[in-house]
């Protein structure tokens, strides 16, 4: 599809988004959250049927988890030029056209190539979501959207690993793993058929140049650090991952000086600093950003957990991440309310109630190993899923309440990006040092993780207090 910009003006009225067109462009956004999680309990039988080695298994991970979040910011700039609903079509058409490659995939090699592409098409439909919410809806409908995306990524995450599980133990005609890429592609089409009738289109009222410079330098950054952090455990950690993790913070530097500049000399640069210093944003990131660090790492070393040391099948590990599912979505229900009445300190709540949950599950493990039962996890799932499920949907609140809809482009990118870079650093530096110690003991290497999860979550407890009320 050509992209031609057309008339610059914001849609409203009569294009207010329905609910019709919520939910479709919210489903768009769950597909890409979960199919960031849905390769962890395959990546087992993947390596049966593909003979991949290690570093190769990590990249089936980590190559969907870098081109999305190097192209994220992007994507959300194409959106408010080209028009929102434009990119939301073209990128969702790629992704299920993408999903179809990695389900035929017959090497590790194209399985991975087929990823990154996969990830590139997220990047180019998820920031139109929330763009959307921001210039189509305002007041209460705009806060209980921004919860929905919220609880839809939240539940994504956690439906990756059990749809994942369930699809790779049904062995569906012999196709094995294959399935739980190539369900996107009915779920994709009928996606693009509903979109096309129920999405406004709107973009930004003075579409901004791409900012090429930035655009290189935040990719180089992002690749800098990510891939060594992914790739240099299974590698034995050769000469090249060092020198990029030294470039890493010089590239870093180089982004913010040139982003600071454009803006200095009255250009629109592609993460403005007026924006990300905004309260709601600044402190929203600080506190959205160390969650996702230990969410990330949280589900990717649970689900190794259940299967490499308690030796449970894909079914069997799905099935044990149900009840933190079913808890999460009893949250996200009920968060709209409670925000509306308790404002930012449903955060620090969250957090809390997630701190008694994950400690439950330490001490589980604790008193059972090595007779660990999926019933004995339980109580603990179900307590920190309920808290996740507040504090994840109020932090999507929170960072995105005060971003002005001209900019939401550029709120939404500067979010998901965080969202998913914090994601794949937290099962690249936490799954990294899981793995190294679970060559010797699984356990303490699993209660290791879990205790780090709990000290991000006192941290948000402390942190949250000073979050900008998100009503």
């Amino acid at each position: 599809m050509t992209l031609v910009p057309a008339t610059r003006r914001v849609v409203t009225e009569p294009g207010t988004l329905t609910t019709a067109g919520l939910l479709t462009i919210l489903l768009g956004a769950g597909l890409s959250v979960l199919d960031f999680f849905i390769v962890n309990i395959a990546l087992p039988t993947i390596d049966e049927t593909l003979n991949a080695s290690p570093a190769m298994l990590e990249l089936v991970v980590a190559a969907y988890g870098i081109a999305y979040g190097v192209l994220l910011v992007l994507g959300g700039r194409l959106g408010d030029t080209f028009g929102r609903r434009r990119l939301f079509l073209t990128g969702l058409a790629l992704f299920t056209l993408t999903s179809l490659i990695c389900g035929l995939a017959p090497t590790a090699g194209l399985l991975v190539a087929a990823r990154a592409a996969q990830g590139a098409a997220a990047a180019l439909m998820v920031p139109q979501v929330l763009s959307t919410i921001q210039a189509t809806l305002t007041g209460e409908k705009r806060s209980r959207a921004v919860g929905w995306y919220g609880a839809m990524a939240g539940l994504s995450m956690i439906a990756g690993q059990l749809l994942g599980g369930i699809l790779v133990e049904a062995d569906l005609a012999g196709l094995n793993w294959r399935p739980i890429f190539l369900v996107n592609v009915p779920i994709g089409l009928i996606g693009l058929v509903v979109a096309r009738r129920t999405v406004p289109e709107t973009r930004a009222a003075n579409p901004l140049r791409i900012d090429r410079l930035g655009t290189v330098l935040l990719g180089a950054t992002l690749l800098a650090l990510l891939v060594p952090l992914m790739e240099g455990r299974a590698l034995d950690w050769p000469l090249w991952s060092w020198l990029l993790l030294a470039a890493a913070p010089v590239l870093a530097a180089a982004f913010i000086a040139v982003q600071r500049g454009a803006e200095r000399t009255g250009h629109v640069p592609l993460i403005p600093p007026s924006v990300v210093s905004l309260p709601s944003m600044r402190r929203g990131l600080l506190v959205g950003g160390p969650f996702f660090i230990g969410f990330g790492a949280f589900m990717f070393v649970y689900a190794v957990t259940l299967q490499s040391g308690l030796r449970l099948g894909p079914l069997s590990a799905a099935v044990a991440i149900t009840p933190m599912a079913v808890a999460f979505l009893a949250a996200s229900l009920v968060s709209s309310r409670l925000v509306a009445r308790f404002g930012q300190r449903v955060v620090t709540t969250g957090a809390a109630i997630q701190l008694v949950g994950v400690g439950t599950i330490v001490l589980a493990t604790l008193a059972a190993w090595p007779n660990l039962q999926i019933l004995q996890l339980t109580p603990g799932m179900v307590i920190a899923g309920f808290g996740q499920g507040l504090a994840m949907t109020t932090v999507f609140r929170v960072i995105l309440s005060r971003v002005p809809p001209e900019r939401a482009g550029v709120g939404s990118g500067v979010l998901i990006t965080t969202q998913q870079v914090s994601l794949a650093g937290g099962v690249a530096i936490l799954g990294s040092l899981y793995l190294w110690m679970a060559e010797t003991n699984l356990r303490d290497a699993f209660v290791m993780v879990m205790l780090i999860q709990m000290l991000v979550a006192i941290g948000i407890v402390v942190a949250g207090r000073k979050l900008p009320d998100p009503r």
